[in-house]
């Protein structure tokens, strides 16, 4: 009988141990036993922010100018820019097919290579061209503020790459193709040969997925979270007498929103 009650005794501890293992705080080991799922986006982010942590969110859109002196490290050098980022994008679409790439950016249109290739050296009215001419990078992320850490985060989501619409012939810039932002990190995370060029001191470039962590370029906000899906280009007035420069300045005042959400955010 002795011996019957330790067992029933040892079965008890075994039950509570159980529980107190599922009811361990979420908090403190999100990936313990519980009942709540932790939803998070591992498709396209290279971030781990669990949906439910996620107290503030705004989706930004922004354009990267590689010809401009702060971007000048992703253009790469020389006349040809083999050794820039376009190049090596398209090296890992096309000879090593690593990359996946999309027509949307809903990510529903897979793009074959040869449409890819298509995409990448012609132009609306069918003219060949050259690496250098493709200048735009744009990528879409979050700003999320993640209650977990208690930390802002810049969350990328894709990349897309863009042909200007002088190089497409004036007949308005095209969409070469989408990549997911998670894919381009593990994929050049890998290749430490493409390089984000420290051209003061080229022991210290970086791979391009340490550079963009690191945000070390120079974007211009194209589009935020609106009810509309509007440009900011398409909200100036039409009247406005330079709404090329007027959409620079309002991107430039929703920057220093971000800013000063950031700032206020840790004022008592």
């Amino acid at each position: 009988m002795k011996r019957f009650v330790q067992y029933v005794y040892l079965i008890i501890l075994a039950a509570f141990s159980l529980n107190a293992q599922a009811q361990v705080a979420t908090s403190v080991n999100p990936s313990g036993f519980g009942d709540r799922q932790f939803a998070m986006d591992t498709v396209y982010s290279n971030k781990r922010i669990r949906e439910d942590d996620k107290m503030y969110q705004i989706s930004v859109w922004r354009r990267i100018d590689l010809r401009e002196k702060y971007n000048l490290s992703l253009y790469g050098s020389g006349d040809n820019k083999s050794n820039g980022i376009v190049n090596h994008i398209y090296k890992a679409v096309v000879d090593e097919n690593a990359l996946e790439v999309f027509a949307d950016e809903d990510f529903t249109k897979p793009l074959s290579i040869s449409e890819f290739q298509e995409n990448f050296w012609l132009s609306a009215n069918g003219d060949s061209i050259f690496v250098k001419q493709l200048y735009y990078l744009d990528f879409k992320e979050d700003f999320v503020f993640d209650r977990h850490h208690s930390d802002l985060v810049f969350d990328i989501k894709f990349i897309e790459l863009v042909m200007p619409s002088v190089t497409n012939a004036n007949a308005g810039q095209k969409t070469v193709a989408y990549i997911r932002y998670k894919d381009f990190v593990n994929y050049f995370k890998n290749h430490p040969e493409a390089r984000w060029i420290n051209f003061q001191n080229i022991s210290k470039s970086l791979t391009y997925d340490e550079a963009f962590e690191s945000r070390l370029f120079r974007s211009v906000v194209r589009r935020f979270t609106n009810p509309d899906e509007a440009l900011i280009a398409d909200m100036v007035k039409a009247d406005n007498a330079n709404p090329a420069m007027q959409a620079y300045i309002d991107a430039l005042a929703f920057e220093y929103k971000l800013l000063e959400f950031e700032n206020s955010l840790w004022e008592w």
